[in-house]
């Protein structure tokens, strides 16, 4: 399942989506919206993105990942538009024959998502401003 949504991304789906009976690992990461990176409160986001590019994109890293492991369902979903504290932006399940490989290939893919994928995140603060961040950001300053 590869999907850019504007609806609220379902876990359960997105879980189920990856599960197998050949599969003894199934790894699923929720990036959510947060409230505070550092000393800054967010208020919401909102994610942007040409779906065409970002669809394939996302499908190039699905396709990368098979290749370097040996991985049975890959799942990538993120949303975009207007998301507020707590919604889930972006989901990644996998499933392998193992979770060394299942938690290699996860963490794999949503590093290299939030670089190469064109998404475009715009934070509101509560102080009223907003900024764009770019998608290289670091983990410590960056939500989600």
């Amino acid at each position: 399942m590869i999907e850019l949504t504007e609806q609220p991304i379902d876990f359960n789906a997105v879980t189920e989506s990856v599960r197998t009976n050949s599969a003894g690992a199934v790894v699923l990461f929720m990036g959510t919206v947060r409230e505070f990176t550092g000393d800054v409160q967010t208020s919401s986001l909102r994610y942007d993105a040409y779906p065409e590019m970002a669809v394939s994109a996302m499908q190039k890293l699905e396709t990368q990942a098979r290749e370097r492991w040996p991985l049975m369902e890959v799942s990538l979903v993120h949303r975009t538009g207007h998301l507020e504290l707590g919604d889930i932006a972006v989901a990644v399940a996998v499933s392998a024959g193992h979770r060394r490989e299942a938690f290699e290939a996860g963490q794999w893919l949503i590093d290299t998502l939030k670089e190469d994928v064109p998404i475009w995140k715009k934070e509101h603060y509560a102080s009223g401003e907003t900024e764009w961040i770019h998608p290289q950001t670091s983990e410590e300053s960056s939500p989600s």
